[in-house]
């Protein structure tokens, strides 16, 4: 999938697994983007800042995450002032009836507001991920939490229409 959408675009991903919204934005901070000129950044992040971790003094509340989400945009703008950020619904995460489910799309509606910002488009591709009964297939999430190819793919079918307007 990433070939196939990405390759071909010279894309750079910065992404690291189990990054938390105050990781990335001390590597902003710290020269991680310093001389580049992006069209576009993607960005999804905060739910490395929910209870998905065992020690809960590391886990975050909703307003915390929303705060910190808030605080990547803005340094992004900062840093890159002429890129267009588009920014990811974070993705469904549990089962419905979890609360996790409820935590989750509290942040997404708090960051949606992000979307009114300038150079800043929100996304929210989370209903390409569930079933009509709104439950999460791990034919699509194994763990419930991160795409396998297919899930990628859907991830990318469903972006690829926004990018591509945002890319011109």
């Amino acid at each position: 999938v990433y070939d196939k959408y990405y390759v071909p675009r010279n894309v750079l991903s910065l992404g690291i697994g189990g990054d938390r919204t105050q990781h990335v934005l001390w590597r902003l901070q710290n020269g991680e983007v310093d001389g580049l000129h992006p069209k576009v950044t993607v960005l999804l992040i905060g739910i490395n800042n929910t209870p998905i971790r065992k020690d809960e003094s590391q886990n975050n509340t909703a307003p915390e995450i929303i705060e910190g989400v808030t605080a990547v945009v803005k340094e992004i703008q900062t840093r890159m002032p002429k890129t267009k950020v588009l920014l990811l619904a974070v993705f469904p995460y549990k089962q419905k009836g979890d609360p996790m489910r409820d935590k989750v799309a509290a942040i997404n509606k708090g960051i949606a507001k992000l979307g009114k910002m300038k150079n800043v488009t929100y996304l929210d591709i989370n209903k390409n991920f569930l079933e009509p009964d709104g439950t999460l297939s791990t034919e699509i999430m194994p763990d419930l939490l991160h795409p396998n190819e297919k899930g990628y793919q859907i991830w990318a079918d469903a972006m690829e229409p926004t990018l591509q307007k945002l890319l011109k």
